[in-house]
């Protein structure tokens, strides 16, 4: 098989969230049967077709990094993570959709990732403050937000969920797709999770290879370091 061109995307997020199921979902197209926890980064593989159905169509491999471990780890945990985080085109944030807290921490994932030297200890989350969203507007990094184990909320607070991922979304100026990874069918062809997977992962590649102004390469290099000054999560 010829070699193909390919790009790296993180996938981040606490333990527990499924991290490790939802990769295996979008590489293997299966349910992962027995998921264990992640010691260090566990990498799988995913072909993707590039404007599938265009002229410029083509296939590419995106590499998906499941990184272990937690935000709350020890200053030397974070250290030997932060090779993981080298020459990134992507990131997927991940958290569970019935676990709050793995919402709120996304932030401070974020922030370790994209400032990779420093440490995210400085981040203060409160109610009803004001959030600066242009930090990530102008992150030349393309994210994406996916929600798990949908099937697990109560219809009664689906709405309630569903409102709070929107300003999460807002926040990180990325799409968000809300799922359960034991179904593949939230995935499915045609679906409007699919068309947002395969945007996503277009626009991943389209950054890596086909923008010409080198101040929108990926890779981290020369990039802004990322600052919360207030958090806002109700």
């Amino acid at each position: 098989m010829a070699s193909l061109d390919r790009v790296k995307v993180l996938v981040l997020g606490d333990s527990g969230v499924g991290k490790s199921s939802l990769v295996h979902l979008l590489c293997q197209n299966q349910v992962l049967g027995n998921p264990s926890w992640t010691v260090g980064c566990s990498v799988d593989v995913r072909v993707q077709d590039y404007k599938e159905g265009t002229p410029e169509e083509k296939t590419f491999y995106i590499e998906l990094w499941d990184v272990g471990g937690s935000v709350g780890s020890a200053s030397s945990v974070k250290s030997t993570r932060a090779v993981f985080y080298n020459s990134v085109n992507g990131i997927i944030l991940v958290h569970d959709l019935t676990n709050k807290k793995s919402s709120q921490n996304l932030y401070r994932w974020s922030l370790e990732a994209l400032n990779k030297d420093s440490s995210p200890t400085g981040v203060i989350v409160s109610n009803g403050s004001d959030y600066d969203r242009e930090q990530f507007a102008e992150n030349p990094v393309p994210l994406l937000l996916i929600g798990t184990k949908f099937d697990q909320i109560p219809e009664n607070k689906r709405n309630e969920v569903l409102n709070r991922t929107a300003f999460l979304s807002e926040d990180f100026n990325a799409e968000e797709i809300n799922l359960d990874c034991t179904n593949p069918r939230y995935l499915a062809a045609g679906t409007s999770n699919a068309v947002k997977l395969s945007r996503f992962f277009d626009k991943v590649i389209e950054k890596r290879y086909f923008t010409r102004d080198p101040s929108q390469m990926t890779g981290f290099t020369d990039r802004k370091r990322f600052n919360f000054k207030s958090l806002h999560y109700d």
